[in-house]
């Protein structure tokens, strides 16, 4: 082959190249935003719906401070809209930093500088707020911040999802190519040198892919110096249910590295009162024991703390109420409990009543006395 020939075929094969036959595999991280979103939402929903009580004396104060931790913490969010959003960058960024504005509003920083201090306080520079930004700093005294964990979530799951990832779009390739059609194309290149002639071809093949990706019936029309053949093809795949495995198994592992027990994700009513209780104790309490402690320690002073006044958080009970009621009877009626300390922790407020605070011991928990007979008398 001259050399001459040789810059022939590569003009012909650059001609070739530049027909866009073959689909590029577009990135999949779907898998990876499905499986945080849905352990995130799930915790966000969840403590969203607790309650904020400020409490004095055993007593809620039903103050400016309740108002805004229960109803209206800025004039662009529900309580429920705020707390979902603070739990999404807590649990996701690994902290959170929520700012009182001038109009005494609580608002969640988007974005912001934490300038790290060993002996004083931390200080918060470039606190921005959607669009706004403050010129300000915050010092840590002053804004209620939370930290979720030591390490980030964000960056876990990511290296998780390395491995995950590349496996599971080996098998949805796999699974895509199953059934796939397959032809072939010949291209008589004589004629087709110039740009008109290459973009008419051009557009003449993408209409037929199109035709025949989106019909189940399509006519390839023959054409001089082009010639369609199509293939049959035997390439067998994983199956759909593998495939779910692999999303299944990496959900699983986000769900156990937040704290969520596996079967409550995937909506198995097996022991569901026992998964529910454990996503309580390991994972919403923990939180909330998390958020109350900061709120304590910004809120309110240590005169004030060591008095009795503190923020309690009262998350959702998963139990309903009338389900409990032999269990109180018997915590009550064996003078373990008074009726206003079972109020509380069912988390109702105190009674009136000062009946309900003493402590009652029915006759079948009371001590036997010894029984004498007649003929003693």
């Amino acid at each position: 082959m001259g050399l001459l020939d040789f810059f022939s075929k590569s003009k012909e094969l650059d001609f070739m190249m530049d027909l866009e036959l073959l689909e590029e595999a577009s990135t999949r991280t779907h898998m990876k935003r499905l499986a945080i979103q849905t352990c995130v939402n799930m915790i966000a929903r969840t403590i969203s719906q607790s309650e904020f009580r400020v409490k004095k004396d055993r007593k809620t104060i039903k103050d400016e401070m309740y108002y805004r931790f229960n109803v209206r913490p800025n004039p662009n969010m529900s309580a429920s809209v705020f707390w979902q959003k603070v739990i999404n960058k807590l649990v996701y960024d690994n902290e959170c930093l929520i700012i009182q504005s001038d109009t005494q509003d609580l608002l969640v920083a988007d974005d912001f500088i934490r300038n790290e201090y060993g002996l004083v306080e931390d200080i918060f520079t470039g606190v921005t707020v959607k669009n706004y930004t403050y010129s300000r700093p915050f010092k840590m005294q002053d804004v209620i911040y939370l930290e979720y964990a030591n390490e980030n979530l964000a960056k876990l799951i990511d290296g998780l999802y390395a491995d995950y990832g590349e496996v599971f779009g080996r098998m949805v390739e796999f699974q895509k190519r199953k059934n796939q059609i397959r032809a072939t194309v010949d291209i008589e290149s004589i004629g087709m040198k110039d740009e008109e002639s290459r973009s008419r071809l051009q557009n003449f093949i993408d209409r037929m892919y199109k035709a025949i990706s989106d019909k189940s019936v399509a006519i390839v029309p023959q054409q001089k110096g082009f010639t369609y053949n199509e293939q049959s093809n035997a390439i067998q795949g994983e199956s759909v249910d593998e495939i779910n495995k692999v999303t299944n198994g990496f959900l699983d592992h986000v769900a156990i590295a937040l704290g969520i027990p596996p079967a409550l994700i995937h909506g198995e009513m097996a022991d569901v009162e026992k998964q529910t209780r454990n996503y309580m104790t390991f994972c919403i309490d923990p939180l909330n024991k998390k958020i109350a402690d900061e709120l304590n320690a910004k809120l309110f002073t240590k005169k004030e703390f060591l008095e009795g006044k503190r923020m309690d958080i009262r998350r959702i009970s998963y139990s309903n109420l009338f389900d409990l009621a032999s269990s109180i009877d018997k915590l009550v009626a064996s003078g373990t409990f008074t009726g206003n300390e079972v109020r509380e922790e069912a988390g109702f407020e105190p009674s009136s009543d000062p009946m309900l605070d003493k402590h009652i011991i029915t006759k079948n928990y009371q001590e036997m006395k010894t029984l004498k007979g007649g003929e003693n008398e």
